[in-house]
């Protein structure tokens, strides 16, 4: 008996301890004040393209100060001014408590909330002191406002250069892969193109065209060496590459490159297959649009850890072999620039997609995904989702958001318009097609591919 009331009081004990401890989590005493947000620079700013390496903002704020050892992380919002930060893309998420942008990135968060360049328009920034891992006794900042007139960033990298061949998706009819200049070196003659290719082989031509005054070149080598005019085809293996050519040299490049996300947070966890970013030539980023988890990632390179970024110290800048990166769940276009090695995570409301009997995968998924246009306002739900090429068979089709029918598009009277929940939409014959969805309008096309 003496046994079993120490047994009990052992076990009573132990409960009291493991709900005190939970009480103190989360336990507040009502007394604790949000965040004061100051701002170093200019609340209203024409933003210059020459200044973009220049500090155009500075954020500062204090601690928030708790009775309780609970951890305390702080997270700075930006959203189009006025919209309530329906679409909020999180700027930091740390336990700093300063921030700064340049004029290149306060230029290009403007231009992607949708605030068209030598236009005056607002953002919105907050500060969100998070008690603990949950949202549920958020502290949240008044919020600044800036009022900015952005530039034109949409850069043209395009090049008259392409890859052509059997093992590109194309073959030797094209279109070409393309090859894109690198930004700052224009004129250097160094271009460069991101193939995803077959066993086969390629060549580099000008303008999709053999024809004179064309110029197409070969070369010797399945990895490096001189570009020849008119010169042998270039066996390749199947894989993800990076080809870079020298018109000054007239030398090449070939190789195995990819960069993707993986994480706990990711659909294919540590182990991958990594979800793979895709460059975007209008920013001379790379980008992905996927749906996380709760949890941690990373970016590496060709699936491996050999090489591999986080982000020590929460800046929104990587770090080789950093910091895991945390992650709340939700649905994200994901950002890197190489030049500077930085990133951002930028919420976005719903990844569409073709779904139905025309499609690869039928009416039940998943789904055909859509590509963003990224000068379009994608962050606030009326943005612009594409896809070019597409393989379609006779049958009809339909938009829905997420590979989920809560929310999906149709044509009710085959005039183009969209409407929520309306009728499939017919596909006549089979073909590769050029999809657009246009959430600014609620307008779609489809037509044959060239």
């Amino acid at each position: 008996m003496k046994l079993l009331k120490y047994i009990f009081g052992i076990l009573f004990i132990s409960g009291m301890i493991s709900s005190c401890t939970d009480d103190d989590y989360t336990m507040l005493s009502g007394s604790e004040q949000a965040p004061t947000v100051s701002v170093t620079g200019d609340t209203t700013q024409v933003l210059l393209s020459e200044n973009a390496s220049l500090e155009a903002l500075a954020f500062s704020w204090n601690e928030t100060t708790l009775n309780v050892n609970t951890p305390v992380t702080y997270i700075l919002e930006a959203a189009l001014g006025g919209t309530n930060f329906a679409a909020p893309a999180t700027l930091q998420n740390s336990t700093e408590t300063s921030f700064s942008m340049t004029v290149g990135q306060l230029n290009s968060r403007a231009v992607t909330f949708g605030i068209l360049p030598e236009t005056q328009g607002t953002i919105d920034f907050r500060v969100i002191a998070r008690i603990g891992t949950t949202d549920n006794h958020d502290l949240i900042s008044e919020t600044v406002s800036i009022t900015v007139t952005p530039y034109t960033d949409v850069l043209d990298l395009s090049t008259p250069w392409g890859v052509v061949g059997s093992a590109t998706p194309n073959g030797w009819n094209g279109p070409d892969v393309p090859f894109w200049k690198q930004q700052g070196s224009e004129n250097n003659g160094i271009i460069v193109a991101y193939a995803t290719l077959t066993d086969g082989e390629i060549k580099f031509r000008m303008n999709n065209s053999w024809d004179a005054p064309n110029i197409n070149y070969g070369g010797n080598s399945s990895t490096s060496g001189s570009l020849v005019q008119d010169g042998p085809n270039i066996p390749v293996t199947a894989g993800k590459y990076k080809i870079t050519i020298d018109l000054n040299a007239l030398t090449y490049s070939i190789e195995t490159w990819s960069l993707g996300i993986v994480g706990s947070a990711t659909p294919n966890g540590w182990d991958g297959p990594d979800v793979e970013m895709v460059f975007d030539s209008s920013s001379d980023q790379f980008r992905a649009i996927v749906a996380l988890a709760e949890g941690e990632m990373k970016f590496r390179l060709n699936n491996d850890w050999g090489t591999n970024w986080g982000d020590t110290g929460n800046d929104g800048v990587l770090d080789l072999g950093g910091d895991n990166i945390m992650v709340t769940a939700g649905k994200y276009v994901v950002t890197v620039n190489m030049n500077d090695m930085t990133y951002e995570l930028e919420s976005i409301p719903n990844i569409w997609g073709l779904v139905g009997s025309a499609t690869p995968n039928g009416w039940d998924g998943p789904d055909v995904p859509l590509n963003i246009d990224y000068s379009s306002e994608y962050a606030s739900g009326q943005g612009i989702w594409y896809i070019n090429g597409v393989q379609l068979v006779a049958g009809e089709i339909k938009f829905r958001a997420d590979n989920d029918w809560g929310l999906n598009y149709g044509d009710d009277g085959a005039d183009g318009t969209l409407e929520n929940g309306g009728a499939n939409i017919v596909i006549a014959a089979d073909g590769n097609y050029d999809v657009v969805f246009d959430l600014s309008t609620n307008t779609y096309s489809i037509t044959p591919s060239e």
